[in-house]
């Protein structure tokens, strides 16, 4: 991405643009260099406008929301960074449970203004960080309750800038994955729920906040979990601890000793500190228990060295 790119970008739209922001501050992890653009998008037009510039002019282009879930490279990206966070906001609770939201919405706002409304379900998701649009494309989920249970129908606009529909029969959800197209970016999404008793509600939401203050390092900054569990009877947390690698540390980067499919920033940590845990933590499990652990963040900008180091290829 040049300076004619950029000049262009700013007559383009009338969307709030960043440039050269450090990405560090609009992560959960307080990692990442600088992106060359920061973008968002006042609605679906604005939006639309620069995802057809960032496909005519071969631009890269990635999508965040609340910065969860990924590791930014210490060089940053060289590209144009999307987030509806800040402008795709609209929330909808109907009576009959329906629940449409917009994608930049914070899931825990979702959540905690349909158990207002005294809709179940949805109560053990309220901790879960992120935006709508990010939890719904990995499939979010905690306590035993996924996001996709619920889904009935979104939107989502390709790299083209065109709208596209979606039923839940057109998505297949697993384990923190569904088959939304990697290259869109979801705009809204409509969820059918059900009316459930306060008490049972309140209990369940108070079992699922309990648990995650006993069990995670939610003082510290982290992307949430690292890995993947390989499956339903083993977690890779309990996997990692059997390698012996709690409280290994790397740079400011750390093993969590409360959790060890968490990796937490106790003060600078950068993506190579946590890139070295992570490539660790792979290689343990796999000379101990014959299992390649696989990532559950998403990694941007990193160079195809680490790449290769983090994947065994």
């Amino acid at each position: 991405m040049n300076i004619l790119h950029k000049r262009e970008i700013n007559k383009l739209i009338s969307s709030k643009i960043i440039f050269d922001e450090p990405l560090s501050k609009y992560t959960t992890f307080g990692i990442g260099g600088p992106a060359k653009c920061i973008i968002y998008p006042n609605d679906n037009n604005e939006l639309s406008k620069i995802l057809k510039f960032t496909n005519k002019k071969n631009i890269p282009t990635i999508f965040i929301g609340s910065g969860s879930n990924i590791l930014i490279w210490d060089d940053g990206f060289d590209g144009i960074v999307i987030s509806l966070r800040k402008t795709f906001k609209n929330l909808q609770i109907k009576s009959n449970a329906t629940i449409l939201a917009q994608s930049g919405v914070m899931l825990g706002t979702m959540v905690k203004n349909a158990m207002r409304k005294n809709i179940c379900g949805l109560e053990s998701l309220v901790g879960v960080p992120g935006t709508l649009g990010g939890a719904l494309i990995m499939n979010a989920g905690a306590f035993g309750s996924e996001i996709s249970n619920y889904f009935f129908k979104a939107k989502t606009m390709n790299q083209k800038g065109a709208i596209k529909n979606y039923s839940n029969e057109d998505v297949k959800f697993s384990y923190r994955n569904s088959t939304f197209p990697k290259d869109e970016i979801l705009l809204e999404a409509v969820f059918k729920c059900k009316k459930g008793e306060p008490e049972k509600i309140m209990k369940d939401r108070n079992n699922a906040s309990k648990g995650r203050k006993s069990k995670q390092p939610l003082k510290y900054r982290s992307a949430g979990s690292i890995f993947k569990n390989p499956s339903n009877k083993i977690a890779a947390g309990y996997l990692i601890d059997k390698a012996g690698l709690k409280g290994q540390s790397y740079g400011d980067a750390l093993i969590s000793n409360k959790h060890a499919n968490f990796i937490i920033n106790i003060g600078n940590a950068t993506a190579k500190d946590v890139s070295k845990l992570i490539i660790l933590a792979k290689q343990k499990v796999l000379d101990l228990f014959d299992i390649n652990l696989e990532l559950e963040i998403k990694l941007i900008g990193f160079p195809k060295k680490v790449i290769k180091e983090i994947y065994f290829v």
